[in-house]
């Protein structure tokens, strides 16, 4: 392909990720191994893995497509004193796109109801609270026309939020129902010019843990969003788990990208994974796919260290 045309095409990409993250945005980030930091979309899984967890990953999307999406993301969450049924859990992601730059905070609380009639069963509920700061800096745009939608940056712009989740699990299972921000937010410029930062977006996770022998563990998992006006978004994953010390396997992205995956539990505190991304459609023909690495490190006490329990996505 001519390098002029392909240019031109890149651009032309550019500019229509960035009109969609502009006027047609929703608040979560996008994350492939998403069963790590779940508090992102849903609180009830704040402290239910029962000790301090610590996360922090980074996530590169488009790899070579000018502008393109990247996502820093930290997130610690604990029960409040040990076999509490009180999670609580705090949380920050920047995401960037194109000349558009979202920081969000978010407090979670969870309340933990215990059940299994003899089986290590948990239902949790979750409330969300998210404060954001908006900035688009229409300066980092090559715009010929003096078009009066970009004559002014966005600065600091604050948007608050609230959000709620159900969360249900035991030892080899995992189920879930969240609403990350119920509010959804408009900023208008100019001449009416609407700016959406958030549409309201609905989650279904799953999964479940089989046992193929004492070595073997197969982990297939499932996550639905819905947004109003948007694809329904189905994330498929299958992870194999080799001595309860590395775990691999690939993810598929409805009609988007496939995955591959790959995990080290490096000590019983430290976790470490990552993923790599190709997409499906038109797009990857303009991209290098997209890199996601993260580290969890959990806080281990003598009480607790008979809960430890193999790299796993819940």
């Amino acid at each position: 392909m001519n390098i002029k045309i392909k240019y031109r095409l890149k651009v032309t990409l550019l500019l229509l990720v960035l009109q969609s993250g502009i006027t047609w945005a929703q608040r979560e980030a996008q994350f492939t191994q998403y069963m790590y930091n779940t508090t992102i979309i849903n609180p009830a899984y704040a402290g239910s893995r029962g000790m301090t967890s610590i996360f922090g990953g980074y996530r590169a999307q488009w790899i070579g497509l000018d502008g393109a999406p990247s996502t820093g993301a930290f997130s610690i969450h604990a029960p409040v004193r040990e076999d509490s049924k009180v999670g609580l859990g705090l949380s920050f992601i920047n995401d960037r796109i194109g000349p558009s730059d979202l920081n969000s905070i978010s407090v979670d609380f969870s309340y933990k109801i215990d059940f299994g009639y003899g089986y290590d069963n948990h239902l949790s509920f979750g409330l969300k609270g998210t404060a954001d700061l908006y900035n688009v800096d229409y300066s980092k745009l090559n715009i010929r026309d003096d078009d009066p939608r970009f004559r002014y940056n966005i600065e600091d712009r604050f948007s608050p939020n609230i959000g709620a989740g159900v969360y249900v699990y035991g030892d080899k299972y995992y189920a879930g129902l969240s609403i990350p921000n119920f509010l959804e937010t408009k900023f208008y410029e100019g001449n009416s010019q609407s700016i959406v930062l958030d549409k309201v977006s609905y989650y279904v996770m799953g999964g479940y843990v089989f046992d193929l022998s004492e070595s073997l563990r197969l982990k297939p998992t499932m996550l639905t969003k819905v947004v109003a006006g948007s694809p329904l978004q189905v994330d498929l994953s299958t992870n194999m788990i080799v001595h309860d010390k590395i775990s691999f396997g690939v993810a598929y992205r409805w009609d988007a990208a496939i995955s591959a995956m790959a995990g080290f539990q490096i000590t019983d505190s430290f976790f470490f994974g990552y993923s790599y991304d190709a997409d499906t459609k038109n797009l990857g023909d303009y991209n290098s796919g997209s890199h996601e690495i993260f580290l969890r490190f959990e806080i281990i006490n003598n009480r607790n260290l008979g809960k430890i329990m193999s790299p796993r996505f819940f």
